[in-house]
């Protein structure tokens, strides 16, 4: 209950459409990209609780063998596991799967169309992103990224000699949209992410990502019809006027003619 990420809160939400009892936490801790820990009170008795990855209790002296055969299982059908643990011996297990979005495989594919190179980028271990990966269509997999890392990993993308564009829409995603030669944040995000972002869409949807490259594309070869056009009339009339054989009313409306043709164009964008 004391944590804001996604998870918890599906966790947390789920808890309570099967009316389990909530018990209040002490000396609650987020561990960013590892898990959470607490100190809960049941029947009046304090008891030490952790909750996150594998690794994370690992690193906590838990004995987590017993949980590997049960957690590779769930990881192989695309799904997120977390495991608990109270007083450093496992209670269970929670797995929780992302339903993939219907237009992401459509964006997935669109943007290859357009010759962008698709990257999965997640802290989510690498056989459940694998998994997710394989059903959109993404070759490219960065599993296990911390979010302290995420903006590392962009940036040796970048060292690559790639252009990166960022698409993200939460907290631990700020640095890594701030790194990216193109920050995308999502609307539906957190305000630090869209604050980010170089480019926020409203809606959620991926598709949108895909929409806003093609925009940004088509009004950059507009600018530069519109360049070219007004470089082509200035080109041609200086010349004319400079050795007399342009009007000033002709040159007054060939340079009116410029500027609507030049308006006339980019309202083409729309």
């Amino acid at each position: 209950m004391n944590s804001e990420h996604p998870l918890a809160e599906a966790i947390v939400r789920y808890a309570r459409e099967k009316n389990a009892r909530l018990h209040e936490t002490k000396s609650f801790m987020a561990i960013p990209g590892r898990g959470v820990r607490g100190t809960l009170s049941v029947n009046s008795i304090p008891r030490s609780v952790l909750f996150g990855t594998m690794r994370f209790l690992e690193e906590e002296g838990v004995q987590v063998d017993a949980a590997r055969a049960a957690l590779g299982a769930l990881q192989a059908e695309g799904k997120t596991v977390m495991i608990c643990a109270v007083e450093k011996e496992i209670a269970g297990l929670i797995a929780v799967s992302d339903v993939v979005k219907e237009d992401a495989k459509e964006a997935v594919r669109a943007l290859k169309a357009l010759g962008v190179e698709p990257v999965m980028m997640t802290g989510d271990n690498q056989i459940t992103a694998s998994a997710i990966a394989r059903e959109l269509g993404i070759e490219t997999v960065l599993a296990e990224v911390l979010p302290q890392d995420k903006a590392r990993e962009v940036s040796a993308l970048q060292g690559k000699g790639k252009r990166v564009a960022f698409v993200g829409d939460g907290i631990n995603d700020a640095p890594a949209l701030a790194q990216a030669d193109l920050g995308i944040a999502m609307g539906t995000g957190t305000d630090i992410a869209i604050e980010a972002g170089s480019i926020v869409l409203v809606a959620g949807s991926p598709k949108k990502a895909v929409d806003a490259i093609l925009l940004s594309r088509r009004t950059f070869r507009t600018i530069k019809q519109n360049l070219f056009w007004a470089f082509f009339y200035n080109a041609a009339a200086i010349p004319l006027a400079a050795f007399g054989l342009l009007s000033p009313v002709i040159a007054a409306g060939a340079m009116a003619l410029s500027s609507v043709s030049v308006v006339g164009n980019s309202l083409r964008i729309r």
